[in-house]
């Protein structure tokens, strides 16, 4: 079996993009030959069947004459792939219908955000199945979703015996978005004595650039300079490490997609403090939230203090990997594609 992979990025150390390489590689160990096709990737870093084609131009147009260029030679190898998988870029499965699906190749879209849009409407109508983690991390409705878990490499998140720190130190780790909620994490520790917290992700676009700033300013208007850290991102092979300095994970991303680092930071036995509803089935409910609801973060940081983190870290790991492992993330893409395979 062939399978033809679409991604920005093939760079196991991103801060941002790095957690697709472990379900490449895991989709390698499944087939006879991954064909990746990206818009950068480091060489030589992808397993020995995997093939790498590259669409990188300085044009959009020329990017996507590159990229069905590249589909193009792939759809007309025989045996032809058995699917197409886009993979969180919805414009790649509108590009590749056109040309895959008239060969009766299918389209498969991975997509978990909550942000919809009229592109990602027609990638939904362009592809033959729509793939996310959960029926409510798609922002539209489709008969087409399947619920597949998020697909985290837990071999690399094992399980951390911390002792009983104090204080209480909290990381909300990821983009200095608006939608990730830093000012409610940060009220929120305001509001709880005795309580860190280290706010760290990259700033890549000019929102969030702004919102790193805002956040500076409310850190130093509401004194906390002492118990709140603003740090650079971190390589992607050392947030493990960062996993394991502090004491639990707050998270209180907007509802429609479920953070992967709430899973991530589950696997390596830590507690997670969550607002998105779609994770009522990882975490129980001293461990959640309302979105944007100060109040609730703040008595769920004072709940967690008294708390057996460590039984609760470990019943956590124990339901990642049951369900959103990379390993049963990549074993349900080669189900659903196997109608050629």
């Amino acid at each position: 079996m062939r399978i033809v992979v679409v991604t920005q990025q093939v760079d196991p150390v991103s801060p941002v993009l790095g957690a697709t390489f472990p379900k490449l590689r895991a989709l390698a160990e499944r087939v006879d030959e991954l064909v990746v096709i990206a818009d950068s990737a480091v060489a030589d870093m992808l397993p020995g069947n995997c093939t790498v084609r590259l669409f990188r131009s300085s044009t959009r147009v020329g990017r996507g004459l590159r990229f069905e260029a590249a589909l193009g030679l792939e759809l007309a190898r025989r045996p032809r792939p058995a699917a197409v998988l886009a993979h969180m870029c919805p414009i790649y499965a509108v590009l590749a219908a056109p040309l895959a699906r008239p060969l009766g190749v299918d389209v498969l879209l991975w997509f978990t955000h909550w942000r919809a849009s009229r592109l990602l409407a027609a990638a939904e109508r362009a592809s033959t199945r729509v793939l996310s983690v959960d029926k409510r991390t798609f922002p539209l409705r489709s008969r087409k979703l399947v619920a597949i878990g998020h697909g985290i490499d837990v071999a690399s998140f094992t399980c951390v015996e911390r002792s009983h720190r104090e204080p209480l130190t909290l990381l909300a780790l990821g983009r200095t978005s608006p939608a990730k909620g830093l000012t409610t994490i940060v009220r929120a520790v305001e509001r709880v004595p005795d309580v860190r917290l280290v706010v760290c992700g990259p700033s890549s676009t000019g929102e969030e650039l702004r919102h790193r700033d805002e956040l500076r300013g409310l850190v130093l208007e509401s004194g906390l300079e002492d118990r709140v850290e603003l740090r650079r991102p971190v390589p992607r092979e050392d947030v493990a490490a960062l996993y394991a300095e502090v004491d639990a994970l707050v998270n209180d991303m907007r509802p429609g997609a479920t953070d992967k680092v709430v899973y991530e930071a589950a696997a390596t036995c830590l507690p997670v403090l969550a607002s998105n509803p779609a994770f009522d089935s990882l975490l129980p409910d001293e461990l959640r939230f309302e979105h944007g609801d100060v109040d609730g973060l703040a008595a769920a940081i004072r709940g967690l203090s008294a708390a057996d983190r460590q039984s609760l870290g470990r019943d956590l790991r124990t339901k990642v990997v049951a369900g959103h492992s990379v390993e049963s993330w990549a074993d349900r893409v080669v189900a659903l594609s196997s109608r050629w395979g």
